[in-house]
């Protein structure tokens, strides 16, 4: 694949084409679906640039919690330009080489939570959005995800949508919550908790 030409002029009257040719118009849910999928993209591209600023200095033989976020979080990346290319194309199309979001894919979200809840301990109450700006744009990252896992719900009582896209999306919310709750605690920040009743209290 080559992109020679950023602009085309094709979409100037609001119709855009999926991966198969077709015309749709821009506001289609599938357009709102995969746009919303890359939008979270950039969002965790955000997170990615931010952790190349934080400092630390880990033993040669244990890779650091920097290390670590970014590895998975370029991972997830790449999935996202998976699933922004199948919702992208039109139910029935397939082609060559065409990208594959597994169950395989939800088991390694999962594994990647259960590692970092060892670190941290259980949730008494709702926690404040926030922390370190690393922390905060997760949480950031996990909003726009919900995002698109509502606009992924909405398009699949439309149109055939795999179902193992939605879980994903579902999942990596969770895997975003637990990461900004990890990555807060690997960097020593304090994380607040939502006071029902003005009771100040801080984790």
């Amino acid at each position: 694949m080559r992109i020679t030409k950023v602009y085309t002029k094709t979409g100037d009257k609001g119709k855009t084409r999926l991966a198969g040719g077709q015309e749709v118009w821009k506001d289609s849910l599938r357009v709102e679906a995969y746009g919303t999928i890359d939008e979270l993209n950039a969002t965790i591209g955000v997170v990615r640039a931010l952790n190349t600023e934080v400092s630390d200095n880990p033993p040669a033989d244990n890779p650091s919690a920097k290390e670590r976020l970014e590895e998975e979080l370029r991972w997830v990346q790449n999935k996202l330009f998976d699933i922004g290319s199948l919702l992208a194309t039109a139910p029935g199309q397939t082609f060559k080489h065409m990208p594959q979001v597994t169950e395989r894919d939800v088991e390694r979200l999962e594994k990647l939570i259960d590692r970092c809840q060892e670190d941290l301990a259980p949730l008494k109450e709702f926690i404040l959005p926030g922390g370190g700006k690393v922390s905060a744009f997760l949480h950031q990252a996990r909003t726009v995800c919900r995002r698109a896992e509502r606009v992924c719900v909405a398009l699949s009582k439309a149109e055939p949508v795999d179902p193992v896209i939605v879980t994903f999306v579902n999942r990596l919310s969770d895997t975003l919550f637990v990461l900004a709750r990890w990555v807060s605690k690997m960097q020593g920040e304090p994380e607040f908790l939502w006071e029902r009743h003005g009771s100040g209290q801080e984790g």
